[in-house]
């Protein structure tokens, strides 16, 4: 039996569109820990979203043409609930980034974080998991951009002498989807060189 606060949460599920993920205390200001809780079992059973893990939801992209049905969510997707959730913070290894700018086409069944919160692996099913291992790099956890931070994670990995024309030509094409502000605040935090190449595009 859907009450108010389902219904509100489906109504912003919907809003939302699908493919994101969720935890309880997005819907705080919904209901109390218990309703909320409740109605998104509910709304599991009823088949409108997908649990991922243990107080963790996706309302999931459904792919149609290929036939494909009910697409899961993206291991970053699942990581950064998991660090909302424990209100922590997480950045990924630079084998990651590469693969997330297209840098690089090698994929993972398991990948690995670094996080201010506690090591652990979270087992996701099928094989795949994802690490979390505890860091203390203060200066990489203090980026804005998720995309200013994939870009010096790989700028490093590939490395000043390695960089090509083509790695620079994604990069460019990275840098149109960051904010201004964003751009201004994380590029005091990399590397001189890494500002340097960045300046230039």
């Amino acid at each position: 039996m859907r009450d108010k606060v389902q219904e509100n949460i489906e109504k912003r599920v919907k809003r939302k569109g699908r493919g994101l993920v969720y935890i309880n205390s997005d819907f705080a200001d919904l209901g109390s820990p218990d309703a909320v809780r409740q109605a998104l079992q509910r709304m599991q059973k009823d088949g409108m979203i997908v649990r991922v893990l243990r107080g963790i939801y996706c309302y999931p992209k459904i792919d149609n043409e290929l036939g494909m049905g009910v697409l899961s969510p993206s291991f970053y997707d699942i990581a950064q609930a998991i660090a909302r959730r424990d209100n922590s913070k997480i950045i990924p290894t630079p084998s990651f980034a590469l693969n997330q700018l297209n840098l690089s086409t090698q994929v993972t069944a398991n990948v690995v974080f670094f996080t201010n919160g506690s090591s652990r692996r979270i087992n996701i099913g099928s094989g795949r998991g994802i690490t979390f291992v505890h860091t203390s790099d203060n200066k990489m956890l203090a980026f804005k951009s998720y995309l200013m931070l994939l870009i010096t994670l790989s700028m490093r990995e590939i490395g000043e002498q390695s960089l090509t024309d083509k790695h620079l030509d994604i990069i460019k094409e990275h840098l149109r989807n960051v904010k201004k502000s964003d751009y201004n605040h994380d590029i005091k935090l990399m590397p001189v060189w890494i500002q340097k190449k960045l300046h230039t595009l």
